[in-house]
């Protein structure tokens, strides 16, 4: 058995029974390909006769040209993998990742606006179109609460009510709950079904609360790339993520000491360890502001 053709059996196994896509087979073929060409490289036997001590030697070698702990770690997962397979199969008889400890990823912070960034993304949107008025509104009711963008562009008008100044989301695995809008959310929501979504339906009938001039809801995809295109309008160049405002949402509300429980029910996190993240950004950000007005810091 060569390295070659253990990969490809490798592949066809994680395909067979895991039913994996094709760009998640190719991404661990290409790390055990270059692990298997450092071996090779370096004078060693190949991938299937790796022992301990050339694997330890490669994430070494990794780390030492500056290759992300995420990185290592991902091809670690693929070798050990490929090697629980190998064992299965009786091409070799241990496994010379079972000794090697994974590193530690650190846990990334979310990249939220400033406060002045979104303000300038929410006045972006062209209030002379429909779809604009639209946006203007998706992005205050984004903002105000803190939804997923599924979950957004889901919501139906009888979600919405302006006398309790709630909105009612169902959220990951069916779980509803009710966060507020704020006026402000609400008068755009007001605005927009008055005139523009009328304008955009015509005599259509919709479900969604913010249809396309098609007459159907807007897709998650759809919504992203009207936020990239509204955020290069607003000057803002940040990488962004369809979570950009619940990130700033949850983040503004810690910085304005915001008890995290409630951040936590807000967000809809099942665990507070998941809503915990935002504590380290506003721990981030108040360390951002000592150094830039404390005389020493």
């Amino acid at each position: 058995m060569n390295d070659a053709q253990g990969m490809q059996l490798f592949a066809d196994m994680l395909w067979l029974e895991r039913g994996l896509s094709k760009n998640t087979l190719d991404s661990y073929r290409s790390d055990l390909q270059h692990v298997a060409q450092w071996l090779a490289e370096q004078g060693h036997s190949g991938l299937i006769a790796a022992r301990r001590e050339q694997l330890l030697a490669y994430f070494a070698d990794l780390a030492l040209h500056g290759h992300s702990v995420r990185t290592s770690a991902r091809r670690l997962s693929a070798l050990r993998q490929f090697f629980q397979y190998a064992l299965r199969e009786n091409w070799v008889a241990e496994d010379p990742t079972l000794e090697i400890q994974a590193p530690r990823l650190g846990r990334s912070l979310p990249k939220a606006l400033t406060e002045a960034e979104v303000e300038a993304l929410l006045e972006a949107p062209d209030l002379e179109t429909a779809e604009g008025f639209r946006d203007r509104s998706m992005l205050e009711l984004l903002y105000a609460t803190g939804l997923r963008v599924t979950e957004l562009v889901s919501i139906r008008p009888d979600q919405i009510s302006f006398s309790q100044g709630l909105v009612r989301v169902s959220g990951k695995g069916g779980k509803e709950r009710l966060v507020p809008m704020g006026d402000e959310a609400q008068h755009w929501i007001q605005l927009f079904l008055r005139d523009a979504r009328k304008e955009l339906l015509g005599a259509r009938l919709c479900d969604a609360l913010f249809p396309t001039r098609r007459g159907g809801g807007m897709t998650r995809q759809a919504f992203w790339y009207r936020i990239k295109k509204h955020a290069a309008a607003a000057g803002i160049d940040k990488h962004l993520s369809p979570h950009t405002l619940r990130h700033a949402f949850a983040t503004h509300l810690v910085n304005h000491g915001a008890d995290l429980r409630v951040v936590q029910l807000l967000l809809g996190h099942s665990d507070l360890s998941t809503t915990q993240i935002y504590t380290h950004v506003a721990r981030e950000r108040l360390k951002q502001m000592h150094a830039a007005h404390h005389p020493r810091g």
